[in-house]
């Protein structure tokens, strides 16, 4: 398939109007949808403003390649768009941008379209085919243009293709002896949707290795899926390394080497600076896990982390493995007792709530097998972001432990950091054993010696965190009336301090470990306090934008529309982009509303079976019309609040 396949006439826009951003993709989307290439206009351009999110598609050099791959996409196309008086399109190097290619893939993209739009985003690293789309007047000169090149490119293409496949797609220009005296580092780009930049990085990369006189292998993570992998003998052989990408890579691999990590952008922006700074001895060498666990690279070229970035990091993995498990079995199980209540329980057998009825009794077992995996993940992957696989069984035991000792959230928390120090104690001491060994240390030496320590230690910090866990327990199933109030204000006013940070995440994962202790009791009252504290800040964005649409931009009035979803969906995420602007008025009107709407929803004692899931849990919740009226005061302060302290947006 040829780039002009997919480059149709009808899809050409010559003369944009737009001269802003949003304006110019909605003309652009607009276009698709008139000439029947997008059967959803809403949702493919919802697509293409979630890539832009991630960074800019404006590349620089005065062109952007917006794109979208999704269902709304009825045939794989390339919009063309030229601008004569330049879109202020947020470009990487802030100039304004002429040339626009929208690619609109379709969900299931078979491997010729791929190949068409990589073969796109290639031709755009060269100057002189550019320069030739600046000057075409007629969507007739832009199919000649690439026709021209493509007819030239094929004999070139079948040379690097073959070579690919012999060599995995070195540069190579010289003799083999020749060849060994020259430096060779290897690359991997990679883009979120791995479309065009993963293909343009990789070009750029190469071509400004081949003028460096540089030999290169670059492994691509596009769409097609791993292309050039990079094999432990090219890693072997290279000087070092360069990470281009905007989303996760294979990283263990590289351990021992100079890693250079940057956007995918700086992969097609800046080439000649990421390939010196890995052949400078500069770069930071990368710690695989099994080397030190403890170190990690970041995403500007391996800096390490602080110590509070580094348990935070490691909590948060083993919290997001977790939370898949407590919502939807803590959900099972909160359905089961609502299904008994449904059918009907005789008096004296409602300590069988839940399982007394057959219906019931199905959906308390599912919620109960997924709900008693919570511990031992949450304590299984905070050890392995520590130690990696081998952190995994002293994890998971010390999570079990915790949880049959009585010694429940608290517990396997701790637990998590026991196991994988442990395993880290572990790499340590047995450092020294000869290399013949290292195979059987991680099957063997790892998981016993780790299982062993791990479990004797949890067996003695169950004692005293059953006491706390238990008097906790019994604190939270006892709340009422000004300690409830008070205790309700305090966790959801913190869900709107840093709006899904640290703060944040650590009421909600609080108000998680509440729930298995008080489900019979029909729910946590702290974590409904925690929901609805998290709820406010994005209603409140809508009430404020809506009352005070003089203290707003265009832009962000109409953002305030999509917060109504976000924050009926418990999303609290939704406001960052608002407080990020404005932190110093928005974080106390926030903070005001959600910790009120705390206090009412805990002196009211407010229960809630499930841990997440905002409007669409109304049902589990205890009293759901006091709920919602609380959280909407809340949100009213709030966008009030924030509305008088803004002022008004300067024409």
């Amino acid at each position: 398939m040829k780039i002009n396949d997919l480059l149709v006439k009808e899809a050409m826009i010559m003369d944009l109007q737009a001269t802003e951003k949003k304006p110019a993709i909605d003309e652009m989307v607009q276009k698709l949808y008139d000439i029947g290439r997008i059967t959803d206009l809403d949702k493919f351009k919802e697509g293409i403003l979630a890539r832009e999110e991630e960074t800019s598609t404006g590349l620089g050099d005065g062109i952007a390649m917006p794109h979208a791959k999704n269902d709304a996409v009825k045939e794989a196309t390339v919009l063309f768009a030229k601008s004569e008086q330049g879109v202020d399109y947020e470009s990487l190097d802030g100039q304004p941008t002429y040339l626009f290619f929208m690619i609109a893939a379709p969900e299931g993209a078979d491997d010729t379209h791929l190949q068409a739009l990589a073969a796109l985003s290639r031709q755009l690293v060269n100057q002189d085919f550019v320069a030739n789309l600046q000057q075409a007047q007629t969507p007739e000169d832009v199919q000649a243009a690439f026709a021209q090149v493509e007819e030239d490119d094929d004999d070139d293409d079948d040379d690097e293709e073959n070579e690919n496949k012999d060599e995995g797609n070195e540069q190579t220009e010289e003799s083999g002896d020749q060849e060994k005296d020259r430096p060779f580092i290897v690359a991997v780009t990679a883009c979120p949707t791995g479309i065009a930049h993963t293909y343009m990085a990789e070009d750029s990369l190469k071509n400004q290795a081949k003028d460096m006189g540089v030999d290169i292998k670059v492994e691509t993570n596009g769409s097609e899926g791993v292309k050039h992998r990079l094999t432990s003998e090219d890693i072997a052989r290279a000087s070092g390394v360069v990470i281009a990408a905007d989303t996760n890579v294979e990283m263990n691999r590289f351990g021992g080497k100079p890693v250079v990590s940057r956007p995918v952008s700086d992969g097609i922006r800046k080439p000649e600076e990421l390939i010196n700074n890995a052949l400078s001895g500069n770069a930071s060498i990368y710690q695989s896990s099994d080397e030190q666990a403890s170190q990690s690279t970041s995403s500007s070229e391996g800096e390490k982390q602080s110590v509070g970035q580094k348990i935070y990091k490691d909590l948060m993995n083993g919290v997001s493995h977790m939370l898949p498990f407590v919502v939807a079995g803590g959900i099972m199980m909160a359905l089961s007792f609502m299904i008994d209540q449904w059918m009907g329980v005789p008096q004296d057998s409602l300590d069988q709530l839940g399982n007394y009825n057959q219906v019931a009794d199905w959906f308390n077992q599912i919620g109960n097998a997924a709900f008693g995996f919570m511990l031992p993940v949450l304590a299984g992957f905070i050890a392995m972001s520590i130690s990696d696989r081998p952190g995994l069984v002293t994890g998971f035991a010390a999570g079990a432990i915790a949880e049959q000792g009585g010694a429940g959230f608290i517990g396997a928390l701790i637990g998590g950091f026991v196991g994988g120090y442990v395993v880290e104690f572990l790499r340590k001491i047995l450092k020294g054993l000869p290399q013949s060994l290292d195979g059987i240390k991680t099957i063997l030496f790892f998981p016993f010696f780790g299982l062993l320590i791990t479990g004797f230690l949890m067996l003695l910090i169950n004692v005293p965190i059953k006491v706390i866990n238990d008097g906790l327990n019994s604190f939270l199933l006892n709340l009422s009336g000004a300690n409830a109030a008070l205790l309700g204000a305090l966790l959801a006013g913190m869900m709107a301090i840093d709006l899904g940070g640290p703060i944040n995440k650590a009421a909600y994962v609080f108000g998680t470990g509440t729930i298995a202790a008080t489900i019979a009791q029909g729910g946590s009252l702290v974590m409904a306090a925690v929901m609805s504290g998290g709820m406010v800040p994005p209603l409140a964005i809508f009430v404020a934008t809506r009352l005070f649409k003089n203290k707003f931009t265009d832009q962000e009035n109409q953002a305030g529309l999509t917060n109504v979803i976000m924050g009926a969906s418990f999303v609290t995420e939704g406001a960052i982009p608002f407080t990020a602007s404005d932190p110093f008025r928005a974080i106390p009107s926030f903070v005001v509303g959600s910790a009120i709407t705390g206090g009412l929803v805990g002196a009211m004692g407010i229960r809630l079976m499930a841990p997440h899931g905002g409007i669409f849990v109304i049902a589990l919740v205890s009293q759901p019309l006091w709920y919602i009226l609380f959280v909407v005061i809340g949100a009213i302060i709030s966008g009030v609040m924030l509305g008088l302290l803004k002022k008004p947006v300067k024409e």
